[in-house]
């Protein structure tokens, strides 16, 4: 699978001239002009109204550029995102208070009954792109730190509660680790990131990790801290702390390098992207999704295998036809590569391939009224 990017966006598609209020996937909808389609002139654009959505924060950096691209080629056009998390993005779009959602995780089966029946038909389900989840820490003295999978889980797990503990001195025999207490950061809120953290910890070390793969973090053991921002700042206001946060929003921090087969790997989009060639597709999400079960465990030199696909939801039917055309328009351009490129200057994604650009825009093209 390559992670170059192709073909500029479409412009008719990137400047449509829409004028939305805020309504959920088969809410009615304010009248409007349906066919005054820009030129792609940015100067030339009579667009206006607003587009709503809500979901993971670690699509923070990301869909900041993307909203900023899109409206400065539609200068009338206000896209929002509130990044509550990948659950309550889900919950928001399912109950109609959205046009689209961000998420790091899938849905569920009673999530995708839901949103179907919102929708009127089975929700579109689109990669955005494939990131990185970054091991951040802020230990004393430490500026590299090596970990393999096992030791890891039992740090989240408090099974591991000492910086000097002989599992870590074990893969960093250079360091100069303190004797010092481990506290390690987890999200308070139902998290996608969190989500595809655990589905690690399972993968490479079930008998340490026993609570399996869960976007709402399942014991008491350490410091909860909310949503991806949440995580970051207690990290680096703490002492001897570690965390997890979408790499795009490590700062300075710390990152650990995880150990793949007889290598240590450190977060990368070209690691990261490794991770989806190995991948299958996941089952169970309905006819218009495209969605993979991440091979979690895997071996392959060079690959980074915490990572996590991040997602877009929309319905493929809105009942107004501004709505759905700017509805299109939006996740047309974030595919482009105008959009992948935006995406990986602001949040150091990888971009989707060729094939799956193909693949997405087939399913973007669906939407309508």
């Amino acid at each position: 699978m390559k992670t170059t990017l192709r073909r500029a966006a479409k412009p008719g598609l990137a400047v449509l001239a829409l004028s939305v209020a805020l309504t959920a996937c088969s809410a009615a909808n304010e009248e409007g002009d349906t066919n005054n389609a820009g030129s792609g002139d940015d100067n030339g654009s009579s667009l206006s109204g607003t587009l709503n959505g809500a979901g993971a924060s670690s699509q923070e950096a990301a869909m900041g550029a993307w909203r900023a691209g899109f409206q400065t080629a539609n200068g009338g056009v206000t896209v929002n995102y509130d990044p509550v998390g990948s659950g309550g993005g889900r919950e928001q779009f399912i109950a109609g208070g959205v046009q689209f959602a961000g998420t790091d995780s899938l849905l569920d089966e009673d999530e995708l009954t839901a949103a179907a029946e919102q929708c009127g038909a089975d929700p579109i389900i689109i990669p955005s792109y494939v990131s990185p989840i970054a091991i951040i820490y802020n230990v004393d003295g430490v500026d590299d730190l090596k970990l393999d999978g096992p030791t890891l889980a039992g740090i989240f797990a408090g099974e591991i509660t000492k910086w000097n503990d002989p599992a870590i001195v074990a893969t960093n025999p250079d360091a100069d680790l303190p004797d010092g207490d481990i506290t390690a950061v987890h999200r308070a809120d139902d998290s996608g990131t969190t989500d595809n953290f655990t589905a690690y910890l399972e993968a490479v070390a079930p008998d340490v990790w026993t609570y399996g793969e869960v976007g709402e973090w399942p014991i008491t053991h350490g410091e909860a801290a909310p949503q991806t921002s949440g995580v970051v700042s207690a990290v680096s206001n703490g002492s001897n702390t570690i965390g997890y946060a979408d790499a795009s929003q490590a700062g300075d921090l710390g990152q650990v390098q995880v150990q793949v087969g007889e290598d240590f790997v450190g977060p990368s989009a070209e690691a990261a992207a490794k991770v989806l060639e190995v991948s299958p597709e996941a089952e169970g999400q309905g006819e218009n999704a495209m969605a993979y079960d991440l091979a979690r465990d895997t071996e392959e030199s060079g690959a980074y295998p915490i990572v996590l696909t991040s997602y877009l939801l929309a319905c493929a039917s809105y009942d107004d036809a501004n709505q759905a055309e700017l509805v299109k328009g939006f996740l047309t351009y974030l595919v482009s590569d105008d959009g992948q490129q935006a995406a990986a200057d602001a949040a150091g994604s990888a971009p989707l391939s060729d094939t799956l650009q193909d693949e997405a825009e087939a399913l973007i093209e669906q939407i309508g009224s």
